[in-house]
């Protein structure tokens, strides 16, 4: 791309080329999460991370706090076609890297549901009742909403391959005592410390794609990503169903440390750093040394907050926003209700299958293949929609507003309450089996759908604080899957199959109403938020808005 008059004053002698906030197809460009914002001050220059210059530096004037005089340092960043840069990495790497953090997913998930299909096994050899032996999924499903508050912002100061690599070690470690554990305290609390590391790696996927893909390439990409956590819970009964009865519940966790342990190989030893500021702040370390000239700096080192402000902002923000901020706090409401519907399913098909109809917990666990099929379905379609969107993009000349990324969920949200109402009345004894496993089709092949609209809604509402509302979500969305495990079976047996799994499908379409009303009021809440990202005039959002729907010449 031609670099600006302004960009080459910027950097003498140095042909640069920059890679924008743009949403303009075919342009190279940068996904808010890419970039270390909640880092840097509000006059942080963030072109050191956007820019390639033959130069390597972009010389940047900034007055000292000591001395008071302005000083001008030299902020490193790569050149241009740099090899080093992950968005110039071969297509088989960016691949290779994308697929192994897939699977890393996919484990992750498949591990928080495997031990379903067993759950009389520790009741049986530490006996204890269903309530308690459920405790090991809410633990861990907790744990996923811890982590993201520590594991976001962590992987911003020491890059995310070293968060990858510490986390998914110890929770290959701490699968060792759930397998042997001789008391139901040592598995609880293995199994809380393992969600809690496990979910390093649902937390940081989502920016290790951003390093590596531009966004007008990052559909297939994501839907690799997207599918991977919904097809491990649907996969992990299947499979801890007929491991359960062959070779009892302590299998299912040898066989979580064993899938564990190939992840933690191939990303720690195959998956090189992605995350740009991290690999820059270590080449400006090398360049010092080798140069003799502290002047070479990275954004970061030069114009890093006081380290007691960066925590106020790290523990404080999700919650802030979370609780002040209306679109977050119903998307994440709706995130969770789905959240907790997946999870309630891992009790509600025993219930049905093994209570109802005498099946086997193997057997039982094949019925999950229509809810895994509809998510890899829902996966194959993505890269239209993404399609989709960047026709929209086009009309729009980049500046699309955030209400637009709704457009999925307000066509796939009738989906859940679908596919929950054909799970509740098919659910009698006498009916076939058929009949509440087709139910779990349209549920998966609705939640890929929802779950990334939601992710890109939130992105683009709340660019400059995007990784803050996602973790707000999946905090909110992880305590609440957690707790609806623990009164699934009370549910069902109190209201009966049919009402019980009634009320579920009548909330989840209650829910439906959150994307319609965001789509006609989001951009007037947003005109009047706090935290919502203001980068262009709300005048200019509704010309383009009325000239995209009433084109001249229509009436």
């Amino acid at each position: 791309m031609a670099s600006s008059n302004q960009e080459n004053e910027m950097a003498p002698d140095a042909v640069t080329r920059t890679m924008t906030f743009s949403s303009i197809p075919g342009q190279n460009q940068i996904d808010p999460l890419d970039l270390p914002l909640r880092e840097l001050n509000d006059n942080a220059n963030l072109e050191e991370f956007t820019t390639e210059t033959r130069a390597g530096n972009i010389v940047k004037p900034v007055r000292s706090n000591v001395t008071g005089e302005v000083e001008q340092w030299k902020l490193v960043t790569f050149k241009i076609n740099d090899p080093e840069n992950p968005k110039n990495w071969s297509k088989a790497k960016k691949w290779y890297c994308t697929m192994v953090v897939a699977w890393t997913c996919f484990v992750v998930a498949f591990a928080s549901s495997i031990i379903t299909a067993g759950l009389e096994g520790p009741e049986a050899t530490f006996h204890i009742s269903e309530e308690v032996s459920l405790l090991a999924i809410t633990v861990f499903v907790v744990g996923f909403g811890v982590g993201p508050m520590i594991f976001a912002p962590l992987s911003e100061i020491i890059g995310r391959r070293w968060v990858y690599a510490s986390t998914l070690l110890l929770a290959v470690i701490f699968e060792i005592p759930c397998a042997l554990a001789k008391n139901i305290g040592t598995l609880l609390v293995c199994r809380a410390i393992d969600g809690i590391a496990f979910s390093a790696p649902m937390t940081l996927v989502g920016g290790t794609l951003a390093d590596m893909w531009n966004n007008e390439e990052r559909g297939v990409p994501m839907a690799a990503f997207s599918a991977a956590p919904f097809v491990g819970p649907a996969i992990g009964p299947l499979a801890g169903g007929f491991l359960f009865d062959s070779a009892g519940w302590r299998w299912l966790y040898w066989l979580q440390m064993i899938l564990a342990g190939v992840a933690w190989v191939l990303i720690t030893f195959t998956v090189p750093e992605t995350y740009a500021p991290t690999l820059l702040k270590a080449r400006a370390k090398k360049m010092r040394k080798q140069n003799n000239d502290p002047k070479y700096v990275t954004e970061m080192e030069l114009d890093s907050r006081p380290t007691g402000e960066k925590i106020k902002i790290f523990l404080l923000r999700p919650f802030q926003l979370l609780f002040l901020e209306p679109i977050v706090l119903f998307i994440s409401i709706y995130m969770s209700v789905l959240y907790g519907l997946l999870y309630m399913f891992f009790v509600a098909y025993p219930i049905v299958y093994v209570e109802g109809k005498g099946y086997s917990e193997g057997i039982t666990g094949l019925m999950f293949i229509p809810l895994a099929l509809g998510v890899v379905m829902s996966a194959f379609c993505a890269p239209f929609i993404n399609k989709h969107y960047l026709k929209i993009t086009a009309k729009f000349n980049g500046a699309v507003p955030a209400e637009y990324r709704l457009i999925p969920m307000m066509c796939s949200c009738w989906l859940i309450p679908i596919g929950l109402f054909i799970f509740a009345w098919t659910s009698y004894p006498r009916v076939h089996w058929i009949g509440p496993a087709i139910g779990g089709w349209p549920v998966g092949f609705g939640f890929i759908f929802l779950y990334n609209s939601a992710n890109n809604y939130l992105v683009d509402t709340y660019q400059h604080q995007a990784a803050s509302a996602l973790a707000a979500k999946t905090c909110l969305r992880s305590f609440w899957g957690a707790g609806c495990v623990l009164f699934t079976v009370q549910m069902y047996h109190r209201l009966g199959y049919e009402w019980a799994g009634s009320l579920l499908a009548f909330i989840s379409l209650a829910c439906c109403a959150i994307p319609y009303v965001f789509w006609f009021k989001g951009a007037a809440i947003r005109r009047y938020s706090r935290f919502a990202y203001k980068g262009d005039d709300e005048k200019v959002f509704a010309a383009k808005v009325r000239d995209i729907e009433n084109p001249p010449g229509s009436h």
